[in-house]
Parts: C-alpha cells; structure tokens; sequence
C-alpha cells in the first residue's frame, strides 16, 4: 500500500508539472495568439468577457498549476525527508502503542528514489537499538516496524528468553568480543495484557542502548516456529553482512527476525525519531462508535522514541 501510494504521488506530481510546464512554454503563448489575432479583426477594442474568454486557461491547466506546489512539496517531504506512520499492532508495546502515529527519518539511513527505491545518497547506518521501518522481507509491499538487535557480523542467540549477543569480531584486534547476556530488570508486572495473563515489563540494556520490553511468563518459546540457519542450532543467528537481526519489544507477540531472518539493507526504510499524535481507540461491548473512531488522545506520548 505504501508503494502504491509512494507511486500514485509520484505520478501525480510529474503529470501536473508536465502539463504546468506544457502550458507555460505553449498552450499560453497559442492562447496570446488567438487574442491578438481577434484583437486585429475587430473594430475598435474586444469586450472585456470575449478576451476572458480567449485567453481562459482549460480546467486540467488550472487544477494542475494549483496542485503541482503542493503535491511537489509532498512528495518531496514524504520521500526523502519525513514520512509519518501508525502503528497498527502491538507488536512493538511497551515502546509503541496501537494508536501511535510516528514520524520516520527517511534520510538518516540514505536515499532512495521512492518508485525502485535504488540508493543514490549513503548516510548512517542504522546502530543496535535503533527502532527502524523496513520493508518486509517475505512481502516488499508491507511495512514493518522492530528494533535493531543485531549488526552484520554479530551473533544473536535467544533461549529460554534470554537475549544473547556477541559482537562482531572485527579484523587486525588481539581479542575478539565474547558472547554477552543482555541484563534486564523488572520495571512492572500487570500494566499490560495478553489475552488476559499480566505480562512482565523488563528494563533491557541492549550493551548500553536502554529500552522496555514486554514477556509472557505463561508463553511457550516456539522454537520450531524458529528460522533455522544453515549450520547453527535452532535461536542462534549470525548476522550476514548488509543485514540486519531485528526484533519487537513484546517479546511474546511478535512476528520478527527470530520467524523470518535477516532485514537486507536495501529494505530500510527510515528510522522511527518520535511520535507526533497518539490515539485511544479502547472502548466498552456496548459502543455503538466504529472502531475506527478514537475514544481520546494520549497527549502525554508526544515525543521522542526511546
């Protein structure tokens, strides 16, 4: 949906311009032809509402030049810039809820033309903890939102959810890095709920990036549902170079690199900076509203994304 709307503005920009700058260098100055030529023969002076009428731009000139500012400004803004976002599942609590709308830095990682987006400017490279927007690996059109929790080179291993990390071994050092557990720390318990069983808020220090995540004490780690990468055990992962391992801060609720791999690089998008809007969307059986409909706004999430 994305691509298509990216597409559809991209269209929508060039056809206006096209037909603005056919106007400007020809269909005018033929409509300035046409006045003059009336204008000599005619005694005495046109009437104000046949000049008019002559030189009266055609509707698709109109709209065009009306729309083209704007709809230029968008695309721009929205391609290379900023691009706003919401968030549709949970999959990312306690950091970002159903109902937040985000901002995506389009250009921290590099751009990209928005149609067949080839890379034509290199920036940063996304850093571990970075919540990032990418295209979904199993299905391009869709976009998918987790946090970066292996580098290339890095090695991942998740059991008995427990996070494990060792860093990438770089060239010409006497001592490569060991693999490390990610200490966490109860925050809460109870806060939040999946399908009714209170779920446990950790604090995570991601080797020195600070962030909340969400665990099912009652849930089963479903190993087999696990990737499994050639020559490594079921929840060990190594990261292939120009990738990326990402995961979802609900744990338990969570469609992410464990299930499907690895993130190409080619596949990011932009990185998740802040949340300009939030929505409430929580309403009784009885509710006769659409669910489309928010109940309230959550004014105190406005901000930077932790």
């Amino acid at each position: 949906m994305a691509a298509m709307f990216s597409l559809f503005l991209v269209l929508i920009t060039l056809g206006s311009g096209l037909i603005w700058l056919l106007d400007h260098f020809y269909l005018a100055p033929k409509r300035q032809e046409k006045l003059a030529f009336a204008d000599g023969q005619t005694e005495g002076e046109l009437p104000e509402e046949a000049k008019e009428k002559l030189v009266a731009e055609p509707w698709l000139v109109e709209t065009s030049k009306s729309i083209f500012p704007v709809i230029a400004f968008v695309t721009i803004l929205r391609s290379f810039l900023w691009e706003p976002f919401q968030i549709p599942s949970g999959s990312m609590m306690p950091t970002l809820l159903v109902g937040d709308f985000i901002l995506v830095n389009k250009h921290e990682y590099g751009l990209r033309d928005p149609v067949f987006r080839h890379k034509f400017w290199d920036n940063e490279l996304p850093s571990r903890g970075d919540v990032v927007v990418f295209k979904y690996p199993e299905d391009p059109r869709v976009d998918y939102i987790k946090r970066v929790i292996g580098l290339p080179g890095d090695k991942v291993v998740y059991r008995n959810k427990e996070l494990f990390i060792q860093p990438k071994c770089e060239a010409g050092v006497e001592k490569c890095p060991e693999l490390q557990r990610v200490n966490t720390a109860k925050v809460n318990s109870g806060q939040f709920k999946q399908d009714g069983t209170p779920l446990l808020r950790l604090k995570e220090d991601l080797l020195g990036v600070n962030h909340d995540t969400l665990i099912n004490p009652r849930r089963g780690e479903p190993l087999r549902y696990y990737y499994q990468q050639p020559g490594r055990t079921t929840g060990e992962w190594v990261v292939p170079e120009n990738h990326y391992f990402v995961m979802g801060d609900n744990r338990d609720n969570s469609t992410d690199g464990r299930f499907w791999g690895f993130v190409p690089e080619e596949n990011l998008v932009g990185k998740a900076t802040a949340i300009w809007i939030s929505f409430e969307f929580e309403r009784g059986a009885d509710s006769i509203l659409p669910g489309w409909i928010p109940t309230g706004v959550r004014f105190n999430r406005v901000g930077g994304i932790q």
